[in-house]
């Protein structure tokens, strides 16, 4: 009798035994879960933020690092004429350019990220007290080293201007400068439900600048033109977004002028307005919301649901000259809620 039970003791440590091992043999490995950038849903890394201030006129083509940032904004400056403000954190180039000076908009624009780190050429003397006081670390070129701002001498001035970006960064880590993380801006990414307008091509103008998106199939984004010339980047890429913003302001003359004398426009990035948000081939009216200048802007469609982006690069356009739309199926001028 006390020998069956050492059996039957023995077959059920064997037996349990067994089942361990055959567990561990049949354990399922997950692959882990890709990071995503919360600024342009793409995979990527959410790091330090870095707006930098590019040139957009003709002399400025192709501009150098766009095709890396995460959110590009077009704006509105002195003589009707556009200016990008470009935010990198998932991918930082090594050069970036040609760099601009500050204007006062861009306070307003950055404030949602957070505390960044801000690079541009220069800034008038009446705006350098609102740049200090702004919630950024100010690493303009006035107080940085000719190894950081470079001069491309295939370019020539005020055009040449280039930041190598990888050094600033570096000196952000090395100094222990304070930059923020990137944190939401209001958007999210996703399937989309709301009914958009098929389209083929859009028009975005201001007084002196047109900029045009026409949508690739193959590629599953917006290839940009500058002037109706193609928008190259210094690699020879076409510049475009997945998703195309287009947030309709206000432009109003602010208290800043440039040494020409040319009235430093405002646009108004606070409150509600209108716009459209092109992704996949599809205008979708929108309203846009932002309380205030720590606040993300959101998208709601006309059917109040929120507006997801696609993953990919993020333009946005920021004007106040309803854009014009060419429909898949027909040209016209009119926009797609005419």
């Amino acid at each position: 009798m006390q020998s069956k039970r050492l059996v039957l003791l023995a077959f059920s440590i064997a037996l349990l035994t067994g089942c361990s091992t055959l567990n561990e043999s049949f354990k399922v490995v997950l692959p882990k879960e890709i990071e995503r950038n919360v600024l342009s849903g793409r995979p990527g890394i959410n790091g330090p933020v870095l707006v930098v201030k590019i040139d957009d006129t003709t002399q400025a083509h192709p501009q150098i690092g766009v095709e890396d940032a995460d959110v590009v904004y077009i704006k509105q400056v002195e003589g009707g004429i556009t200016r990008l403000a470009a935010v990198f954190s998932s991918v930082i180039p090594t050069r970036i350019g040609p760099v601009r000076s500050a204007r006062i908009s861009d306070i307003e624009i950055m404030s949602q990220y957070g505390r960044v780190a801000f690079a541009y050429s220069g800034a008038q003397d009446k705006l350098k007290p609102e740049i200090a006081q702004a919630n950024v670390e100010n690493l303009g070129a006035q107080a940085q080293p000719p190894s950081i701002y470079t001069s491309d001498p295939t370019r020539n001035r005020p055009y040449a201007m280039v930041l190598r970006a990888d050094l600033l960064m570096q000196k952000i880590r090395d100094k222990g400068y304070r930059v923020d993380t990137a944190q939401s801006v209001g958007w999210k990414f996703g399937e989309i439900e709301s009914t958009g307008v098929p389209i083929s091509r859009v028009v975005v103008h201001w007084p002196a600048a047109t900029y045009s998106a026409i949508w690739s199939s193959q590629d599953k984004r917006w290839h940009l033109r500058h002037k109706n010339e193609p928008n190259l980047s210094d690699t020879g890429r076409t510049l475009g977004p997945t998703t195309f913003v287009i947030q309709l302001v206000r432009i109003t003359p602010s208290i800043y002028a440039d040494k020409f004398g040319g009235v430093t426009p405002f646009s108004h990035t606070l409150g509600t307005g209108t716009g459209y948000i092109l992704r996949d081939g599809k205008s979708f009216t929108a309203t846009w919301n932002r309380p205030s200048a720590q606040a993300g802007t959101t998208w709601t469609a006309l059917d109040g649901l929120e507006i997801p982006f696609a993953p990919g690069q993020v333009w946005v356009a920021l004007t106040d000259i309803e854009p014009d739309f060419t429909l898949l199926t027909q040209s016209t001028k009119a926009s797609p809620t005419k």
